[in-house]
């Protein structure tokens, strides 16, 4: 029996066969999870469903995180098929191209800037306040951040203000929700081949840079991250909240030698 049998799980992010929410959805269905989905739009309906063809889905559903009129819709079509839900997986994110390279002070703008922080951080805390009284006792929310949010990486630029806004979300969110006894945490990913990490000028560099002196010298995979995000939505953690978890090889607490 897998450990989250019984649990209902709600997943958003998944946008293709390269997301790293797609890797998450496999290992909590792997553990008997019972999963919804939530997709921006009709248009890429088709290609969710394809790239999920291998689990038995509860429903999908559409939402422009942006709006917050939008997200309590999706929690109000949520509860007519889930009354109780045990939690939530937060894997969207978002800046204009434009802002991941060139100089950051020059190139930045207050609409981009906004936008950016709208939705990858506030979605998080706007999703949490429309569900949190559908959410069961020990529910588990989690989000994807990167070392961006605490070091400057070239190319990050905006996105590394976001992701620093998202972890402190998620400390002032696991305080607020600690006496529902809901539990909120951020998995810091290493760098992954998707289809967003593209958008960061030399991804390929800093993905071999990482390899090589992080302690352990493999590439980070989607199921390495999703394998900690089902521990994490699993009462094996529910002692774990307000943390922020890096899943990287060792990278964060590393001084390269060379630098030494």
């Amino acid at each position: 029996m897998g450990f989250l049998k019984g649990k209902k799980i709600l997943v958003t992010g998944i946008s293709n066969e390269r997301s790293i929410a797609l890797g998450i959805a496999k290992s909590l269905y792997k553990q008997k999870a019972e999963l919804s989905f939530v997709c921006k739009n009709k248009k890429i309906i088709d290609k969710i469903k394809n790239v999920i063809n291998t689990m038995n889905v509860s429903s999908i559903f559409f939402c422009d995180v942006s709006d917050d009129e939008n997200i309590k819709e999706l929690f109000f079509n949520l509860k007519k098929v889930w009354n109780k839900f045990d939690g939530f997986i937060h894997a969207i994110a978002y800046c204009p191209k434009g802002q991941m390279y060139k100089d950051f002070i020059e190139n930045s703008n207050k609409e981009s800037f906004n936008l950016t922080h709208q939705i990858s951080s506030y979605s998080f805390l706007s999703m949490a306040r429309e569900s949190k009284n559908m959410l069961n006792k020990f529910s588990s929310l989690i989000t994807l951040s990167y070392l961006g949010s605490q070091r400057v990486l070239s190319n990050y630029n905006m996105m590394g203000l976001a992701k620093a806004s998202l972890e402190s979300n998620v400390r002032y969110m696991a305080y607020s929700l600690g006496e529902k006894n809901i539990r909120v945490n951020g998995i810091s990913c290493g760098p992954i081949k998707t289809i967003s990490s593209y958008q960061i000028k030399n991804f390929c560099k800093i993905q071999k840079y990482h390899k090589s002196v992080s302690f352990i010298k493999n590439y980070i995979t989607s199921k390495q991250i999703g394998n900690v995000a089902a521990f994490l939505c699993s009462d094996l953690s529910i002692g774990i909240t307000g943390s922020i978890i890096y899943v990287d090889n060792g990278f964060n607490v590393n001084i390269p030698n060379e630098i030494i």
